[in-house]
């Protein structure tokens, strides 16, 4: 990726309009692109388009500029310079604000199947293991999905650098959901990064705590490219404080959507950098810690970094333009808001998906009421979409958060009924489905 042409000097913006004619200033006051509706783009985009009414494209800016000063809210937040960051409210995001706001908080439309106590725990461990493998993806583990998944499931312990990575950050989402309730703080915060970074860094001493005075402060590169040097870390213990208190809401003069604070928050973690790695992992989680306590239920079961991993450059984009363009948040907000839609769309579809294969295979097996309950069930409708897979009584327990005994249960249970065969592997017992699976659900069916 390269970096974004910087903007033009705000004081040069300034004067274009200060000494346009009053036939220019009339058409810089009511210049189209610079209004509330319309698509609040970076300078790096605008400097291509053709600008309108007769402008140049530098004062077409300026006028773009002026719309938005006067929308502008500043935040309790400061940059290394003493600047405060600031953020706009453009119909774009008001809109995607409403959607969001909606769709987390709220209740989903679902089957019961899907949505009962009984049930969502294994959506829930689904979602916090896309998020766990993605977000540390996103920091070079390449570990596949498939040896990750079996990993957290069976709840081996990590065999390198990369499944540490995968399996702390679980470890990390797991330890968020339980926080949900409690304030933030310094503190916490370290102790969120320990559990992230634990065995994962060159430099073990740095884990769970912030980088000292003294110490080479850790700049963003991608490849020999500079994208962001942090604040001294004399300064951090203050930032991070101040941080935590607009986190818990003790710095409100200005109102900040609830959504909009959790992503400043995700923004302020990579900007103080305050870590030596795993900064990105920590930010992430304290996002979804900020959504969590600020009611938005939902979260817990959205994956936003298998969206951020395919457009890792977009990622640092966001960042960029916020930074560049006078700490102007309402970039990232932007494309925040865009990925937690998206992952919100993405989770509706799988759960919609997933109600309707338990239907058809609840369907498949009317004819056998109160046979099976529904953690068989589902290992049943696993087994028929991956028929070469097995599963231990250990994973089962994992995958629908129950007692060993009753997952091992479950397992003779299906073993007895001839669809699934039980095989040593080492010291434990696996269980895999029968070749003939669907013809013998078929035959019960009949039966």
């Amino acid at each position: 990726m390269r970096r974004p042409a910087p903007p033009p000097d705000p004081a040069e913006s300034i004067r274009l309009i200060i000494g346009a004619s009053p036939e220019m200033m009339a058409k810089m006051l009511s210049v189209p692109g610079a209004g509330p509706s319309d698509p609040y783009l970076p300078w790096d985009k605008i400097r291509f388009k053709n600008p309108p009414d007769d402008l140049s494209v530098e004062e077409w800016w300026a006028a773009i500029k002026l719309a938005r000063r006067q929308m502008t809210r500043q935040l309790p937040l400061l940059d290394k310079e003493g600047r405060p960051f600031r953020f706009t409210l453009p119909d774009v995001v008001l809109k995607a604000l409403e959607e969001t706001s909606r769709d987390a908080s709220g209740e989903i439309a679902m089957s019961e199947q899907v949505t009962n106590p009984s049930t969502r725990d294994r959506y829930l461990v689904n979602s916090l293991i896309e998020e766990a493998i993605n977000s540390s993806q996103l920091e070079g583990a390449s570990t596949s999905r498939v040896v990750a998944k079996e990993m957290i499931r069976s709840q081996r312990k990590p065999r390198d650098r990369d499944e540490r990575m995968i399996y702390n950050n679980y470890q990390a989402m797991r330890m968020i959901g339980d926080l949900r309730r409690e304030k933030i703080t310094p503190e916490l915060i370290c102790e969120i990064h320990r559990v992230v970074t634990a065995d994962t860094l060159d430099n073990p001493a740095s884990s769970g705590r912030f980088q000292l005075p003294g110490e080479d402060r850790v700049s963003v590169f991608h490849g020999d490219l500079v994208l962001h040097e942090p604040p001294p870390a004399e300064t951090l213990p203050e930032r991070v404080q101040k941080l935590c208190d607009f986190a818990n809401g003790e710095l409100d003069d200005v109102y900040i959507p609830p959504v909009l604070r959790a992503i400043t928050i995700h923004f302020m973690i990579g900007y103080d950098h305050p870590f030596e790695d795993g900064n990105g992992r920590t930010a992430r989680a304290l996002f979804y810690w900020s959504m969590l306590n600020q009611g938005y239920w939902l979260t817990e079961y959205v994956a936003i970094s298998p969206i951020l991993k395919k457009a890792p450059s977009q990622y640092a984009y966001s960042y960029l333009h916020s930074e560049d363009d006078e700490n102007d948040l309402t970039y990232f907000h932007l494309y925040q808001l865009g990925v937690l839609k998206r992952s919100i769309a993405e989770l509706h579809n799988y759960l919609s998906r997933k109600a309707r294969e338990v239907r058809e295979l609840q369907q498949k097996l009317s004819a056998v009421p109160g046979v099976f309950n529904h953690r068989q069930i589902a290992l049943l409708e696993h087994a028929m979409k991956n028929p070469g897979s097995s599963v231990t009584a250990q994973s089962h327990m994992t995958s629908h958060n129950v007692a060993y005994e009753t997952a091992r249960q479950d397992l003779i249970g299906l073993e007895g009924m001839g669809l699934f065969r039980k095989i040593r592997s080492g010291k434990a017992f696996v269980w895999m489905p029968v070749e003939d699976l669907p013809s013998r659900l078929d035959s019960m069916e009949r039966a």
